[in-house]
C-alpha cells in the first residue's frame, strides 16, 4: 500500500518556489458507476509524475473511496476537520506518485449534506492551505445533491463523465442543465469512459453535445476518452492506478492523453491575477 502518512502542517515550498494559481478541477456525473473515482486517481498520478503538484479533494463526503482506490489507510479525515479535532493539513496524506490526498469519510450520515457552516469551515481550511499547488481534483458524488451542485459550484472547471449507457447520458445532461440554469455555469468539457473504440466515444459525445446545444443553448467541450480495458478491473483489486500498475495498457495511453491536455493548458485566473480555492459567495444559494 501507498504511504500514508500524515503531512506536517504548514508543507513548505521548495526554495525560489514562486507562488502561481491552481486549477481546481471537479471531475463529476449525474449517474454512478461511470468509473470518476478511477478516472480522478490516475489524472491526479500522471500529473504528479509529471512533476505538478496536484491534490485530489474526495469530494463523495458521505461515501468515501478514493483511498481504497489508491491503497491508502488514513487514519484521519475530512469529518474530524470540519468538527474542529484536526486541520485539513493534519488529515491530507501522500498517495503513490507523491500524489497529496484530503480523505473523506464513509459511513457518516451528516457528511452526506454538509451544513453552511460545515462548508464554510472547508472553504477557510482550503484557502489557508499552505502547500503551493498545480491541480486540485474533486472527486465528487454522482446525482444533483447539494454536495454535488457545492463542489462544483467551488470548482473553475467541470469534467462531466460519462458512458454509452443511455441512463449515464440522461443523468448527465440534467446535472449539466441545473448548474447552467440554475447557477449559470457556463462551460463543461465531457469524458466518456469505458468506450467500445474512439469513433464510439466521439458518437456518445455528439449525442450529448446536440441535446444541451439545441435545449439550452449551451456548447460542451469533448476532453476524450478513455477505452474499455480489462486490466483497470485488476489494478483495482491491486488498490493502485492502472497509470502506476499497467502504465502500456490501453486505457493508460488514453488517460495519459487527456493528462497532457490539462498539463499544457494555461489555467484561468481571477482579475488580480490569483485563484483562490473557492469563493464564499457559492454559499449564497447554500443550505443553513
Amino acid at each position: 500500500m501507498a504511504d500514508s502518512t500524515a503531512l506536517s502542517p504548514g508543507c513548505a515550498a521548495s526554495p525560489g518556489a514562486v507562488s502561481r494559481p491552481s486549477r481546481v478541477i471537479s471531475i463529476t456525473s449525474g449517474k454512478g458507476g461511470v468509473g470518476k473515482t478511477n478516472i480522478t486517481a490516475n489524472l491526479a498520478y500522471i500529473l504528479s509524475r509529471k512533476r505538478k503538484k496536484t491534490m485530489v479533494l474526495d469530494a463523495d463526503t458521505g461515501l468515501a473511496n478514493i483511498d481504497i482506490i489508491l491503497g491508502l489507510t488514513p487514519t484521519y479525515n475530512l469529518y474530524h476537520v470540519l468538527t474542529g479535532e484536526k486541520t485539513l493539513e493534519e488529515v491530507m496524506v501522500r498517495g503513490p506518485g507523491g500524489i497529496l490526498v484530503l480523505p473523506a469519510a464513509s459511513g457518516i450520515g451528516e457528511m452526506a449534506d454538509l451544513t453552511r457552516g460545515q462548508k464554510l469551515t472547508l472553504l477557510d481550511e482550503l484557502n489557508a492551505l499552505k502547500e503551493p499547488l498545480d491541480f486540485v481534483l474533486m472527486d465528487t458524488a454522482a446525482g444533483i445533491s447539494q454536495n454535488v451542485m457545492y463542489f462544483n459550484l467551488a470548482a473553475e472547471e467541470i469534467i462531466v463523465v460519462v458512458t454509452s449507457e443511455p441512463t449515464s447520458l440522461t443523468d448527465a445532461y440534467a446535472l449539466i442543465k441545473i448548474l447552467y440554469q440554475r447557477h449559470a455555469k457556463k462551460r463543461f468539457r465531457l469524458l466518456v469512459n469505458m468506450a467500445r473504440s474512439a469513433v464510439q466515444a466521439r458518437e456518445v459525445f455528439e449525442r450529448l453535445n446536440h441535446a444541451t446545444d439545441h435545449f439550452l443553448n449551451l456548447t460542451i467541450d469533448y476532453l476524450g476518452h478513455v477505452i474499455y480495458d480489462a486490466k483497470l478491473q485488476e489494478a483495482v483489486q491491486f488498490q493502485k492506478p492502472i497509470a502506476e500498475l499497467y502504465p502500456a495498457a490501453p486505457a493508460t495511453r488514453c488517460l495519459r492523453a487527456i493528462a497532457e491536455t490539462l498539463y499544457h493548458e494555461k489555467p484561468e485566473v481571477d482579475e488580480d491575477g490569483t485563484l483562490r480555492f473557492f469563493r464564499k459567495n457559492i454559499l449564497t444559494n447554500g443550505r443553513e
